[in-house]
């Protein structure tokens, strides 16, 4: 089990994955460029793969008929 992959990540470290500072990924939060952390009894936490994906673009919503 030590090669464990992260579900979630806490701000700092899912700034860390973006290779972004924590102000500047809060600053990307704040403007709605990335999703809001989620609440787990308490503790803000970031989906990673849902990060994978914004990143990737497989997120966009509405566009799946589009060629490129």
């Amino acid at each position: 089990m030590d090669n464990l992959a992260p579900m979630f990540a806490n701000e700092q470290n899912a700034a860390k994955l973006l290779d972004l500072k924590p102000a500047e990924f809060r600053f990307l939060v704040d403007g709605g460029h990335l999703p809001r952390g989620r609440d787990l009894g308490g503790f803000v936490r970031w989906d990673v793969e849902e990060l994978r994906r914004i990143i990737r673009g497989e997120a966009i919503d509405g566009i799946g008929g589009v060629k490129w």
